[in-house]
């Protein structure tokens, strides 16, 4: 990944509705969800959804599929696993990689959610 890339989504991520909405797409999987379902399950109102949702899009986080009527949001995983890669490149020392790398195919494959409990937010 390269700096450019890795700057603009941790400036996407660096919002509260953002991260939240980002974390939400990543422990739903692969099928992602729907903007009305995500809308609902993230208390926030349509038309700002539709901002943050653009954000995350520009940043490569999320893809935008439509399945008839509606627009399903899921987050892009490959984009995740590079900007950690980035994060975190040479963290155990020179050229060697300790990167923990997300795969959808596997977490998924019981057709389960591996959500982590809701952290309590400070504020």
């Amino acid at each position: 990944m390269v700096e450019k890339r890795a700057i603009a989504a941790l400036g996407a991520l660096a919002q509260e509705t953002r991260l939240a909405l980002f974390r939400l797409l990543v422990t739903s999987g692969p099928a992602g969800l729907p903007a009305g379902a995500i809308a609902e399950r993230l208390s926030v109102q349509p038309s700002s959804l539709s901002f943050h949702l653009a954000q995350l899009v520009h940043a490569g986080l999320i893809t935008q599929s439509r399945l008839s009527r509606q627009l399903i949001y899921s987050a892009e995983y490959g984009t995740m696993n590079a900007l950690l890669a980035y994060l975190t490149e040479n963290c155990c020392g020179r050229d060697t990689a300790c990167v923990p790398a997300c795969n959808p195919a596997d977490t998924f494959a019981n057709g389960g959610s591996d959500e982590a409990p809701a952290r309590p937010r400070v504020g």
